[in-house]
């Protein structure tokens, strides 16, 4: 073996002598590992929240874009619901509600809003102070307003049978009632394009039912008299588009005070209970689900967007309306 041979031999006896160890690499390295982990791990649960509330950080800009998030479900009406019906060329829109649509009725109200932003007929058929729901299993004369209730009024259109809410109409000093049965009795239901239900909370802050698990139609149940009020309308008039409108985040009492519907339960749920009844029907009955609930109304804007506890301003109507035109109507706008 010459000298180089016995050199090289040397090396490599010296090195496999050597034995790796972890604590040969430096503290730094573990921490920076450990870092990279728990950030990886941190920004995982962060989005994984984030897509479980569906909704995103309302946009305040100066310019009042609202752009969020929302838990919206879109449905187009199926081509053979569509046969055999001649449409004409102008669209036309009735809005079925409450004071989400009776409060404001002028130009800053959400339906001559949406008539402004499409160029289209809408027509407000709203009755103040109603619910989706009835109070009473068999009407009741010391509850008029159930006359009025969605349920009702969707069967009042589907049998064409406006009796109940004309004899009702006057125990309440507001001419609007009348107005609304009137527009209803006179509106050729052959050129309306779509219905869209849009009523605030009222259900939530009177303590309506939320469900009847033994009865999906039960008239005194929110979940049930939705369901069955749009199963009415969709058996009469099968050709009409129909969009279920949310209502917005408002303000219940507890024993602390005032408090938002997200964190009070009134008796059948809190407001979020009753969303996610809306959303369910929706998707049942194959009908359209416009989101004003999420990136709408917050604690934090609240007095910005409402003008009591529970009845929204203009703003926020502007609001509204743009959504449900940018949901609904995606060309035309």
């Amino acid at each position: 073996m010459n000298r180089n041979e016995r050199e090289t031999r040397g090396k490599r006896e010296n090195f496999d002598k050597k034995s790796f160890s972890f604590s040969d690499i430096p503290m730094w390295f573990h921490f920076v590992v450990i870092g990279i982990i728990l950030a990886v791990i941190a920004f995982s649960v962060f989005k994984l929240v984030k897509w479980n509330q569906g909704t995103a950080e309302l946009d305040q800009t100066e310019t009042g874009s609202m752009e969020i998030e929302v838990l919206d479900q879109i449905f187009l009406l199926p081509e053979a619901n569509r046969e055999g019906h001649e449409y004409d060329d102008e669209e036309t829109i009735l809005f079925l509600g409450n004071d989400a649509i009776t409060h404001m009725q002028g130009d800053d109200g959400v339906c001559n809003k949406v008539a402004q932003k499409l160029g289209a007929t809408v027509i407000n058929c709203g009755f103040p102070a109603s619910c989706v729901s009835n109070k009473n299993v068999n009407f009741y004369d010391g509850d008029a307003i159930d006359a009025f209730s969605f349920i009702n009024v969707a069967n009042s259109i589907a049998s064409g049978d406006y009796s109940l809410m004309e004899q009702n109409a006057g125990k309440f000093d507001n001419g609007t009632y009348q107005a609304s049965i009137n527009n209803l009795k006179s509106l050729d239901f052959n050129k309306v394009d779509t219905i869209v239900i849009y009523y605030n909370a009222q259900d939530y802050l009177n303590g309506r039912i939320g469900m009847d698990p033994n009865n999906d139609v039960n008239p005194i149940t929110y979940r049930g008299a939705l369901n069955a009020g749009i199963k009415a309308l969709q058996e009469k008039y099968p050709f009409i588009r129909i969009v279920c409108m949310s209502f917005t985040m408002c303000y219940g009492y507890d024993s602390t005070g005032m408090v938002s519907g997200d964190r009070v339960d009134l008796g059948n749920g809190k407001l979020t209970t009753y969303l996610q009844f809306m959303i369910d029907i929706s998707g049942e009955r194959g009908v359209s689900f416009v989101d004003n609930y999420y990136g709408t109304i917050d604690e934090d804007n609240a007095d910005q967007m409402l003008t009591d506890i529970i009845h929204v301003n203009e703003a926020c109507n502007e609001h509204i309306a743009q959504h449900f035109v940018e949901a609904i109507y995606p060309g035309d706008n």
